[in-house]
């Protein structure tokens, strides 16, 4: 869905209903936690991660049999945490389940678009036909800011798209993106066989027809350049350059997923403050994470592939010193039902569906909340996706009450969202 159709449609959905949503809803916390974590790494799942074969396992179903039967399609196993278990494809993570906490039971009620769901995970709201929200990195980046000039505040690694964007933030609190770990961001090489002295009449050129205009979006532009110019120094583009890492650590990561997530590692160490990191662009098993139909039959080789890069991700920010100052969370934009469709995959659930928090200095516990026998519905503890973002937001130090301005209208940063307090010490 291209850009205009996503803006066309959500005209749509600009009236849909969402229990307890509210633009202007004053919903602050009679105490909101203030966390010390300094940066986040975001995960996205592009899909819709299947919850019950995965961090919230019920008993064992078959998509294969006939008639099938509803359940996990895979064995469930233990975790270091009593009580909580994984499924077997989650080995690795489960050796290190005391660092992190499953939230089983977030939920929203746009299922019908893998669009809109996506939207609402990054932004937290509903689609407005009128308003553009910021996505949750570009959120950050606003209120924390770059660590240093000598590093964006905003990463992604995988494709920009507007739910990823800044919205009415404006361009200012875009991510830099790139796709290819080794190279680093598109158009930050230095062009070769340059002489430094054309580099520098060629920035000096830049700056003349900047200082030229006094129209704010080509002010806008210019500082961007600036920005882009100065993040081209070796310093900085250094950081892609995975083969400085020990062989072993990067075997340790696995594959292509993981050797986004150790890059991630080393953007955090180097101070950029968030970096989402896209899941399976390269679709190992065929419908990447949005598994109807023949995509369940190799689903495992994603779940195994998120589990090395994860517990690798986990465990190396620990080694370093970087754990509690580094948040590490999942986004995916629904779950899926225990039912199999008639060829062996699943739907799309947003009733309850499990997202993940780790690291970030907070009191994990392995998991948080109950579903019921089949993960269809909520028992213990909801969470909606505003309550996880503001989960974020206060882990990161940022009060997810405060009021941002769009168009002269206040716009709180969470819609009405409360973090988990059993998550804070």
């Amino acid at each position: 869905m291209n850009r205009r159709q996503f803006l066309t449609k959500s005209a749509a959905f600009a009236t849909a209903p969402m229990a307890g949503s509210s633009l202007l809803a004053s919903s602050t916390p009679l105490h909101v936690p203030k966390g010390k974590a300094e940066h986040c790494i975001f995960i996205w799942l592009g899909g819709g991660m299947s919850q019950i074969d995965t961090f919230d396992p019920k008993r064992r179903g078959n998509p294969r049999s006939a008639p099938k039967v509803a359940g996990s399609d895979y064995a469930s196993i233990d975790t270091i945490v009593p009580g909580v278990r994984f499924t077997e494809h989650l080995s690795h993570t489960a050796k290190v389940a005391d660092r992190l906490t499953v939230v089983r039971t977030v939920n929203h009620s746009v299922t019908d678009e893998h669009a809109f769901a996506t939207n609402m995970v990054h932004t937290g709201r509903m689609i407005s036909g009128t308003v553009t929200y910021p996505s949750i990195g570009s959120l950050v980046a606003h209120q924390r800011g770059a660590v240093s000039d000598a590093v964006p505040a905003y990463m992604l690694i995988g494709y920009p798209n507007v739910s990823r964007g800044p919205g009415f933030l404006g361009p200012r609190y875009s991510s830099v993106y790139l796709v290819d770990t080794q190279s680093g961001p598109a158009g930050f090489a230095q062009l070769e066989g340059l002489s430094a002295a054309q580099v520098a009449r060629r920035r000096q050129l830049a700056s003349t027809v900047s200082s030229g205009t006094n129209e704010q979006a080509l002010g806008h532009y210019a500082e961007l350049q600036e920005q882009a110019r100065r993040w081209a120094e070796p310093a900085f583009m250094r950081n892609f350059k995975l083969d400085e890492e020990p062989a072993s650590l990067r075997e340790e990561y696995g594959g292509e997923f993981g050797q986004r997530c150790l890059l991630a590692r080393r953007l955090t160490q180097a101070g950029v403050r968030f970096i989402e990191v896209s899941h399976n662009l390269n679709f190992i098993n065929g419908t990447g994470w949005d598994t109807h139909f023949e995509g369940q039959l190799n689903q495992h080789l994603l779940i195994q592939e998120l589990d090395v890069a994860l517990s690798a991700l986990i465990r190396d920010l620990e080694k370093k010193g970087l754990l509690d100052k580094t948040l590490i969370a999942t986004g995916t934009e629904f779950g899926r039902p225990a039912e199999f469709d008639n060829r062996g995959g699943r739907g799309h659930q947003g009733s309850a569906f499990s997202l993940v928090l780790a690291g970030g200095g907070l009191k994990h516990r392995g998991a948080y909340g109950v579903t019921d026998e089949l993960g269809a519905n909520i028992v213990e503890s909801p969470v909606s996706v505003p309550d996880f973002h503001a989960t974020m937001y206060a882990a990161l130090g940022i009060d997810p009450a405060v009021e941002l301005h769009e168009a002269g209208r206040p716009v709180p940063i969470t819609d009405g969202g409360k973090p988990i307090a059993a998550m804070f010490a």
